[in-house]
């Protein structure tokens, strides 16, 4: 490979459907299982599995014009091309500053994940597990794709045995009289499906991959595959832990409580320790494994486009990774380690903008008849026109509704946060557009 090579053209096609699983489940399964069930049990009791199920199917409604698109063609850039193809070019740059600011949450997993360690080996400072875990993750992902997707699988496999050996304990120590009341839809249809909105940002994440494309093997038929079904999986399986989290207890001791409540009733001493430590320690390390594998690609085509030095792209001659990125995103994730910041907070300033401008791409995913007639018609989840603005509309309504849930839950700091990201993106968007030559980061294989 060239010594100037930074086009996402170099990028290896090396990631089979395997590997797209591996980084998918690892995205999905996060630290939200561990902290959001209890909070589900609070607003719906027992139902809480219910929620799980309905939340699943919200997730890939919402997700309705990604599957169209990607099922259709290659978007190397993964959502900025999709951004800059589907809507315009200033939208394009609005879009990737808030795509950054909302990535630079990416300390918080290895900060959770030293405070975990801690919890168990109280002998070593939390800060110092935080910045070894963050090297070791972003170490491997510099040295391949490949072998990042090779460790997720190794990490998503012990994470699931952790996950499968709390069911298979739980599930015989569920108390009779499961789907009757008291404690069985405590607040009505209301709570279910307020449960079911909190619990969208458990089993949400597997769109992630469609940043992966230009690494993709076979992106238009492994892309929506892999999203579809991983989401789904993902669900049966959180639908059975919540199922175990709501029934060995008495509602009341388990709501708002984390899953290590019912953990410690239910498993031995040792099936506790890897639970804890395949379970909520390795569930923080397989989504940060994923997000770092996927992140840079996006502001990669963005750099390849010149909304950033084109330099910041540059692949590595030997691992095919664009290691200044990486390196870029390491320090990101580093210095909140080191000094303390509140990384959540500020990265909660772009969370809503975020759902924003998915409503954006919703809509401009309705000109992919006219953009890409014959990919379109070629597509396997190819509908015909009444039905595919229908589906469209209705991801549309379910981001929207969503915005509003973010909206509601965020103060007015937080308000006046994400008003002053959209102000600076939309500046940056416009001013910068004037430099800004793109590449065609769209293809049909």
């Amino acid at each position: 490979m060239s010594e100037t090579s930074f086009s996402t053209k170099d990028l290896h096609k090396s990631l089979g459907r395997k590997e797209l699983f591996s980084i998918s489940f690892g995205q999905i399964i996060g630290a939200g299982i561990m902290a959001l069930t209890g909070v589900a049990i609070a607003m719906t009791g027992r139902s809480a599995n219910i929620s799980y199920v309905l939340a699943a199917i919200a997730v890939i409604a919402l997700t309705i014009p990604t599957i169209f698109i990607t099922s259709s063609v290659r978007m190397r850039g993964g959502q900025y091309t999709q951004a800059a193809v589907f809507v315009n070019k200033k939208f394009s740059g609005m879009y990737i500053i808030i795509y950054i600011i909302s990535n630079i949450s990416i300390a918080m997993y290895a900060i959770s994940f030293g405070d975990y360690f801690f919890a168990l080996v109280p002998s070593i400072p939390p800060k110092l597990i935080s910045i070894i875990i963050l090297t070791l993750v972003f170490g491997i992902n510099l040295f391949g794709i490949k072998k990042a997707a090779k460790t997720q699988f190794l990490m998503v496999f012990i994470l699931a045995a952790a996950l499968a050996l709390f069911v298979g304990f739980g599930v015989f120590k569920i108390q009779p009289g499961y789907f009757q009341n008291p404690g069985f839809m405590t607040n009505g249809v209301t709570g279910l499906l307020t449960g079911m909105a909190i619990l969208t940002f458990a089993t949400g994440g597997a769109s992630q991959i469609i940043n992966l494309s230009a690494e993709a093997k076979n992106a238009k038929k492994d892309i929506p595959f892999v999203l579809i079904v991983s989401t789904l999986i993902v669900a049966f399986l959180y639908a059975l832990i919540a199922t175990v989290a709501a029934g060995v207890l008495p509602v009341e001791q388990v709501a708002g409580k984390p899953l290590t409540l019912v953990a410690e009733t239910i498993l031995p001493s040792w099936a506790y320790v890897f639970f804890i430590v395949g379970g909520a320690m390795f569930a923080l390390v397989t989504t940060l494994n994923a997000t770092v594998s996927w992140v840079t690609k996006p502001i990669m085509q963005a750099c390849v486009d010149n909304w950033f030095p084109k330099s910041f792209a540059k692949l590595h001659p030997k691992y095919n990774t664009p290691y200044k990125l990486i390196a870029v995103f390491y320090i990101v994730g580093l210095l909140p380690i080191i000094f303390g910041f509140d990384i959540e907070y500020i990265a909660n300033f772009a969370l809503l903008l975020l759902f924003a401008t998915g409503i954006v791409l919703g809509i401009g995913s309705f000109r992919l008849p006219t953009l890409y007639p014959r990919q379109w018609a070629a597509s396997p989840f190819h509908v015909n026109k009444f039905w595919f603005y229908v589906l469209n509309v209705i991801a549309i309504l379910v981001l929207l509704l969503q915005s509003f849930l973010m909206a509601a839950n965020l103060d007015t700091v937080g308000l006046l946060g994400n008003l002053g990201v959209m102000v600076f993106a939309v500046i940056f968007g416009i001013v910068r557009s004037r430099k800004v030559n793109m590449e065609i980061s769209i293809e049909d294989e």
